[in-house]
């Protein structure tokens, strides 16, 4: 990609940050002119129309959408790539980072702090959302992912081990009693979590090819594991949370931990980023930042 193309992106995307022509153009070296220049050449090179100019901002087409969300991230690359030729060992910029919605807040946000003291030339974006982000097109420089990691392209480091566990309130387990096994689930009000509605697997036993499996159809679905550790505790049924996300419970008897010999194998906590990314100063602080922080106290296997 030739560099007046690199220079033309950049200007396309300071455009659509800033609304307008006029304000990408003072907010750059340059005039109105070469900034009107330069998008008319990218709109000529991709022979397509990328942005709807009226009297009062721009609006992208939806090429000009496509091409906002690419550039960003090729861009974003091309800093990758001079930061690592240079040598730079200061990590600076912004880091955009992914985590699931409740490891982001309960685990990632209180060691933010330190982070960023400790890096003072960097800035982070932390997107929490539970589900597998596109790394290319949502522009993200690193996602946390549990679970297995199918065969990608990705680069991969393993950070940590995530314990599920099972859980009651003592209430709800006087009024029905505690499970024996597993078989005894589907005669138990079960809580579940999901994306979407509907019944769940759960896979009991610590060997991934063994161990069984119990279809479970759930008296209450929830997308949200607080709100589904907060009816467990107020006695909805037995839910299967992260054993970190429901420590001060157990430790307070407001719940009780349920099949403990049965419980399937920690699931493997990944960081993934683009192998473009593999020399950044900022994605390599960050990981062994998760690293240091977590090493011995396991605050999510337990």
């Amino acid at each position: 990609m030739a560099m007046d193309q690199l220079a033309a992106m950049a200007t396309f995307i300071r455009a659509v940050d800033t609304g307008s022509l006029s304000a990408a153009a003072r907010s750059l070296p340059s005039s109105l002119t070469v900034v009107s220049r330069q998008i008319s050449a990218l709109e000529q090179h991709f022979g397509t129309r990328l942005l709807v100019r009226t009297t009062r901002q721009l609006a992208l087409t939806d090429e000009g959408r496509m091409l906002y969300e690419r550039a960003k991230s090729i861009l974003g690359e091309v800093k990758e790539i001079e930061e690592a030729l240079a040598g730079s060992r200061e990590p600076s910029g912004r880091l955009r980072v992914s985590a699931p919605t409740l490891m982001g807040r309960l685990l990632i946000a209180p060691l933010l702090g330190d982070f960023l003291r400790a890096c003072p030339s960097l800035s982070v974006d932390l997107l929490l959302v539970d589900r597998n982000v596109n790394l290319i097109e949502e522009d993200i420089h690193l996602a946390l992912r549990v679970g297995r990691i199918p065969d990608s392209q990705l680069v991969t480091r393993k950070l940590a081990e995530v314990q599920m566990i099972h859980c009651a309130s003592p209430g709800y387990l006087a009024r029905r009693g505690e499970p024996q096994s597993p078989s005894d689930l589907p005669q138990h009000d079960c809580l579940v979590f999901s994306d979407a509605p509907g019944a769940a697997t759960w896979r009991f036993g610590r060997d991934a090819r063994g161990g069984s499996r119990i279809r479970i159809a759930g008296r209450l679905w929830v997308n949200s594991l607080d709100a589904l550790a907060t009816a467990a505790e107020n006695g909805a049924g037995i839910a299967r949370v992260p054993s970190w996300q429901v420590e001060r419970q157990l430790a307070d008897g407001r719940l009780r931990r349920l099949l403990r010999e049965h419980e399937p194998a920690p699931a493997p906590l990944h960081a993934l980023y683009q192998p473009s990314r593999l020399g950044s100063a900022k994605i390599r602080a960050f990981i062994d930042f998760l690293v240091e922080r977590w090493r011995g106290s396991d605050p999510l296997g337990r």
